[in-house]
């Protein structure tokens, strides 16, 4: 099956998808495939929302708390897209898979 080939193919960049800014070698190296390129475009977005939480936890206080737990949940999101993508899946992350599918690359 062709579907199948192509996860193969694309399974080890899924996975560095989710590793930091590793996001962006799916999508500069395997555009041509979907698996890949789906799980390149949530990595992407988990990463963005790392930077920005960042700089919102250099505000004291309130932006500590913020930062803190939004590292935390998109670490947690990217241990979930890991093993999704080792496994696979297409699975789509809530809000994350929807600003992923408004980026055209």
């Amino acid at each position: 099956m062709a579907e199948d080939k192509e996860i193969q193919e694309g399974k080890i960049f899924a996975v560095i998808a989710y590793i930091g800014i590793l996001c962006l070698l799916p999508l500069l190296l395997k555009k041509e495939n979907k698996f890949a390129l789906f799980h390149g475009k949530q990595g992407l977005v988990l990463f963005l929302g790392e930077v920005i939480f960042s700089f919102v936890g250099i505000i004291p206080i309130l932006g500590w708390l913020i930062g803190f737990l939004g590292i935390v949940i998109c670490g947690i999101f990217s241990i979930i897209g890991i093993v999704q993508a080792l496994t696979g899946n297409y699975w789509k992350m809530p809000v994350v898979a929807d600003l992923a599918d408004k980026i055209n690359i």
